[in-house]
């Protein structure tokens, strides 16, 4: 098979194109070779993508040694962490599929014969897959790399977040003013995707896991000389996969998201991975249905062997130097599909068999599929009378003690009244705080209750109240937290008729959200329940409120 860019390039006919490549610089020799896009997002705002510059130089040599022709573009990305706690979170998720049409856009207009995806943070990793998933043309995914932890605070290396665990110790007078200030300078010393295993890190682990990058890319510190050597690696392979024609669509099936999901369980990665991989899957026209009871049922089989921050101290650089997800898939390599195509042109048992270890194994970070962590979920799908269509918990991040708990409900109908009310002293012990209207449509967005998770942890209530909702979580939080509630409650689903006071069951080994109401009274609330003008109107956001899914569906737009 030619390369398709030439289909729009041979001369005489199409010398119009050629002038057009060649008014940008190309040459007659460029416009021969294979035509390889680089999707980069590199911006000055995201500190995960603030090294994508100078990584696209060296995939830009790995393509060039190899025998390809680069165009480069730009792709938008956001950082949830600047967005947390106030309206530009409504933006977050719905960039995700923004993201995955501009590829589409920009690959199908100019007929690129393969793309490479660089990213590296939450919603534009999955974005990237996505559009890999949705075009049959050879693509690889390669992410800038984690951030290396800070300074020792609370016993742990420091990241980011830690910031806002600082701010409830500091609103409870456990530190003071000055320790809060200087932690502001030291907690985020470079740049990278953040040093925890959050979301932005889970779904590069996806990705790596599901045969998209390099074997060992995706916890290679953003500072190693490493991750420049992983660039033009990349660049290398990308043009092979051309050559060969090993398209995307042949990388990314129904057994290499399986692979992805048993690393997802046994590494207790983010729970917002269950969103982003169905949304993935949907791309193959893979049925939500199926993609839940995966998760459900993997889980059930698949122990945690691999335990770092915020499961433990370990950060995404400890992680990385204990053999990372090579290693991770090594230990399970039973339970994977081992003949799944990845983009070294090879399988999955081959890659494994071939994997050099720099660094000496870590018991402490990554165990054995005979001694784990644990034989708990790493996440899991809960359902019941409040969540008939699915909720999904991370037990890995959870004390044990907390596994089943019940409480008395404390309801906010926005995310920033829950926030106001648990740094002002207004949740107690025994509290079920749920925070509704923040799923795909109501919030719309479903952002995430990071900021409030990370506040009852400054309180000191992690070990003592729950929280619910139809919004989403960071990777980073824990405490004892539900999210992904479906039907939200915009869509009139049962977290609507909640009031103050109800008692509420968090059933973690038993897969269960209990609402201890009859059905016939929870019916009669919804009778007289009215649903909520949406808050926007105009723009994306209005749009998106429209036609997202819901979180079960992966919360992608449905046409």
């Amino acid at each position: 098979m030619g390369n398709r860019s030439h289909d729009i390039l041979k001369k005489p006919d199409w010398c119009f194109n050629r002038s057009v490549f060649k008014s940008v610089g190309f040459s007659d020799d460029d416009l021969n070779r294979p035509v390889i896009g680089i999707a980069n997002s590199w911006n000055e705002l995201v500190p995960g993508h603030a090294n994508l510059r100078q990584v696209a130089d060296h995939v830009r040599k790995g393509i060039y040694r190899a025998g390809g022709a680069v165009a480069e573009f730009g792709v938008i990305g956001a950082c949830d962490g600047t967005a947390q706690g106030h309206a530009g979170m409504h933006y977050i998720l719905p960039s995700r599929d923004l993201i995955a049409n501009d590829i589409e856009v920009m690959v199908e207009a100019h007929r690129l014969d393969g793309i490479v995806l660089l990213g590296s943070c939450d919603k534009i990793v999955p974005g990237m897959l996505m559009a890999a998933a949705r075009l049959t043309i050879p693509a690889i995914f390669l992410n800038g790399g984690p951030m290396l932890g800070g300074v020792t605070f609370d016993g742990r290396k420091s990241d980011l977040t830690t910031m806002s665990e600082a701010l409830g110790m500091l609103k409870s007078d456990k530190i003071d003013g000055e320790t809060y200030e200087q932690l502001e300078e030291l907690c985020g010393p470079t740049c990278g995707s953040c040093a925890f295993y959050g979301t932005a890190n889970t779904m590069c682990c996806m990705a790596e896991a599901m045969g998209m990058s390099l074997p060992g890319a995706a916890l290679v510190p953003a500072v190693y000389a490493d991750r420049l050597r992983l660039a033009e690696s990349t660049g290398k392979a990308i043009v092979s996969l051309v050559q060969r024609q090993i398209t995307a669509d042949k990388v990314i099936t129904y057994q290499s998201l399986e692979n992805a999901i048993r690393v997802l369980m046994a590494t207790g990665g983010s729970t917002n991975a269950v969103l982003h991989l169905s949304a993935v899957a949907a791309e193959l026209g893979i049925d939500a249905g199926a993609m839940m009871a995966a998760y459900d049922r993997l889980s059930r089989t698949t122990p945690q062997i691999a335990k770092v921050n915020p499961a433990s101290q370990y950060d995404m650089e400890d992680f990385h130097q204990a053999g990372g997800i090579p290693k991770v898939m090594e230990e399970i390599k039973q339970l994977l599909h081992g003949d799944s195509i990845t983009v070294t042109g090879k399988t999955v048992a081959e890659n494994l068999a071939a994997y050099k270890y720099k660094y000496p194994f870590n018991p402490n970070v990554i165990s054995t599929l005979e001694q784990p962590f644990s034989q708990q979920k790493g996440l899991a799908i809960l359902r019941g009378n409040l969540a008939p269509g699915t909720a999904v918990t991370k037990p890995a991040a959870i004390d044990p003690a907390m596994h089943v708990f019940t409480g008395s409900a404390r309801v906010f109908d926005c995310e920033e009244a829950a926030e106001a009310a648990i740094l002002n002293g207004g949740i107690t012990a025994g509290d079920v705080v749920v925070i509704r209207y923040e799923g795909p449509k109501g919030g719309p967005g479903m952002r995430e209750m990071y900021k409030a998770m990370k506040y009852v942890y400054g309180m000191g209530l992690a070990k003592k109240t729950a929280l619910i909702t139809d919004g989403r979580f960071s990777g980073t939080n824990n405490g004892c937290f539900v999210g992904h509630i479906s039907p939200e409650a915009a869509e009139g689903g049962p977290l609507a008729a909640v009031e103050n006071g109800d008692k509420i069951t968090i059933d973690i080994p038993n897969g269960s959200l209990h609402l201890h109401l009859s059905e016939e009274e929870i019916q009669a609330r919804l009778t007289r329940w009215q649903r909520p003008q949406p808050k926007f109107t105009r723009g994306y956001l209005g749009v998106y409120s429209k036609l997202a899914s819901s979180a079960a569906k992966g919360a992608v737009i449905e046409i």
